[in-house]
């Protein structure tokens, strides 16, 4: 091997000596980048799971109780047909009531928010009834003991039905918590869902809009 080969290769060993340093620092600054993109997209994934979309109400917000999106809005009622609550066998069709504007409550003895609204319920019926307003409940999944103390301790005056084992009517309302209610005008199509306990004014700004009083 010659002196000129020799020195080549010096100089070609030296010469990768000296690139070694930059390869490197250039292979830790592309892993910090990758590194802080992954971050980047973690974070704006994270902050989209969590954040609530345009019209969904909010769990623990003033949100979850009032008027509230529904499927069901414009389209014809769920029919079903219950037993009455204390009706001895008697049935109820929600298609025969068709002709006056309902609304159907869904409750149970239970449910806290349903005791606060229970008193009220009962003075809107007592007011409404004459105006051919319907007012019926739908006890959800209970004994039917439970279902009965919970009228006598509110007075309770209009009929309710019992709902299915397995909840099957507020399923098929969509109905997500109790109490709701659903309102249903003359023609058995759904026009409003009240999430929550319900007062006198909500129901009478519905009705209003439903009734020529």
């Amino acid at each position: 091997m010659d002196t000129k080969t020799i020195t080549n290769e010096k100089i070609e060993i030296l010469h990768n000596e000296q690139k070694k340093p930059h390869s490197r620092k250039r292979s830790i600054v592309t892993f910090a980048v990758v590194s802080l993109l992954n971050v980047g997209l973690l974070i704006l994934l994270w902050t989209q799971l969590i954040t609530p979309r345009a019209g969904q109400p909010q769990v623990g917000s003033s949100s979850t109780v009032g008027f509230v999106a529904s499927p069901l809005l414009g389209k014809p009622a769920p029919d079903f047909t219950l037993p009455i609550l204390n009706g001895n066998g008697t049935k109820l069709h929600l298609a025969s009531l068709k002709g006056k504007v309902i609304l159907v409550n869904f409750w149970a003895s239970w449910c806290g928010p349903c005791q606060q609204e229970a008193s009220a319920l009962q003075q809107i019926w007592t007011k409404w009834q004459s105006k051919g307003v319907v007012l019926l409940g739908v006890d959800g999944p209970e004994s039917e003991s439970d279902a009965l103390n919970f009228v006598r301790q509110y007075h309770i005056t209009y009929q309710s039905v019992r709902d299915t084992i397995d909840g099957g009517t507020a399923i098929s309302y969509g109905a997500t918590a109790n109490p709701e209610t659903f309102f249903i005008n003359q023609d058995g199509i759904v026009v409003a869902r009240w999430l929550g306990p319900i007062n006198e004014q909500n129901v009478q700004a519905e009705l209003n809009r439903l009734q020529r009083v």
